[in-house]
């Protein structure tokens, strides 16, 4: 298991340098440690430091077609669910969360392989039509089929995932223990996309580049076309009727929607909440335990991103508190399947910008940081086990550091 880009891949530090570890794992092991980590934004929702004048006027003007509510004739619909990307990131700051819940549904083929219902819809069940299509009778999708799992899933947060779009495929396979070789319990996998690249982004780890990420919520949000998806459908992916769609495809050039794509790349990572002096230690006890009982293992807090041509995500620590790969949480959480994921695999959450989500989990079932734990089974199971006999004392201090994130 590759520690340069995953240094905290282990819930339980171990001596870099013991005897038994080659000297060149050391020094890659030394290597990662000293890589510069990403810093924080000054205020939540801010772009990344350290941009150029010219990538600063990008990130605006991205930031500007990122609140503009669409209009029909700009290509909102037929069939969509918000007008606006800004509608659903919106919390604490644009970029951040929201309440909405995407409906999906799948259902696994006879050789039990997942069929994801593309051609009925089942990326996103739309939940709203424009006036023309619903004096048509359609006024949104439907369930594809009775045999189909339905499952609802929340609004990711979208700092920092400009960092997730450079970790490496390499690094990723090179941290995944999908066999569970060194039988730590945890057996990562890396995710796959419909056409089999290695997913990064996505609750199931399904969507390879935030290329992929923007074209998509565009489409299946607000039912704007793009050169990745240049052809609207109707209901559950029927024909639509004739006059039901007045705007020629694709509805949103290239240039506008990589400069949405570059607005969400340049979003910095929400600034730590600077605790009370009283509350420093806590803080840091929590942060510790946190490390202690396994939680770490999964929601490893920097990954290491490659190359890039923006200056502050170039070969930097970017502390996202998630390793992105998928794990298996346990049947209590099971949803929907995909094309590289179980129904109760998921890809491991971010926690950065934790402190300012008022519920928790894909579905939003989860009112308490507490309630939230309880419910991790799987490879979670004894990180959850341990929370759960810890003294109150500890985990007081544990929820508190998840809190300062």
């Amino acid at each position: 298991m590759a520690l340069t880009a995953f240094p905290w891949r282990r819930a339980v530090p171990r001596a870099p340098c013991l005897s038994v570890l080659p000297p060149l794992f050391c020094l890659l092991l030394a290597a990662a440690a000293c890589t510069p980590t990403l810093p924080d934004a000054a205020a939540t929702g801010d772009p990344l430091p350290g941009l150029t004048q010219r990538e600063l006027a990008r990130f605006e003007s991205g930031r500007a077609l990122f609140d503009r509510v669409f209009t029909i004739p700009e290509g909102t619909g037929p069939l969509f669910n918000e007008n606006q990307c800004s509608a659903c990131h919106t919390f604490p700051a644009t970029g951040g969360t929201g309440e909405q819940l995407v409906i999906k549904a799948t259902r696994r083929r006879a050789d039990g392989s997942c069929d994801i219902l593309a051609d009925e819809g089942g990326e996103n069940l739309r939940r709203q039509a424009i006036p023309s299509l619903a004096r048509l009778g359609v006024l949104r999708d439907t369930i594809p089929s009775a045999t189909a799992t339905v499952a609802t899933f929340a609004v990711p947060f979208l700092f920092g995932l400009g960092a997730a779009d450079l970790v490496p495929e390499r690094a990723l396979l090179a941290a995944a223990d999908p066999d569970d070789l060194d039988g730590d319990g945890i057996s990562g996998r890396v995710g796959r996309t419909p056409d089999g690249r290695a997913g990064r982004f996505g609750r199931k780890a399904d969507v390879a580049s935030l290329h992929d990420f923007t074209h998509l919520a565009l489409f299946n949000e607000m039912g704007i076309t793009t050169s990745a998806h240049p052809r609207e459908r109707g209901s559950n992916g029927a024909p639509l009727p004739p006059g039901a769609d007045p705007v020629p495809d694709p509805e949103l050039g290239d240039d506008s929607a990589q400069l949405i794509t570059d607005f969400v790349r340049m979003l910095a990572p929400p600034p730590r909440r600077s605790p009370e002096p009283a509350a420093a230690s806590a803080i840091a006890h929590g942060e510790s335990l946190f490390a202690a009982i396994g939680c770490a293992a999964c929601h490893t807090p920097y990954i290491v991103t490659g190359p890039s041509r923006l200056a502050p995500l170039d070969r930097v620590r970017a502390p996202l508190y998630s390793d992105l790969l998928l794990h298996d949480l346990g049947p209590a959480l099971a949803s929907t399947c995909a094309p590289g994921a179980t129904e109760t695999e998921y890809r491991t959450s971010p926690l950065l910008g934790l402190g300012a989500r008022r519920r928790y989990l894909h579905d939003l079932r989860a009112f308490t940081l507490e309630r939230a734990i309880e419910l991790h089974g799987g490879e979670a199971r004894s990180a959850r086990d341990a929370f759960a006999a810890l003294p109150v004392a500890d985990r007081q201090a544990l929820l508190r550091f998840l809190r300062s994130l």
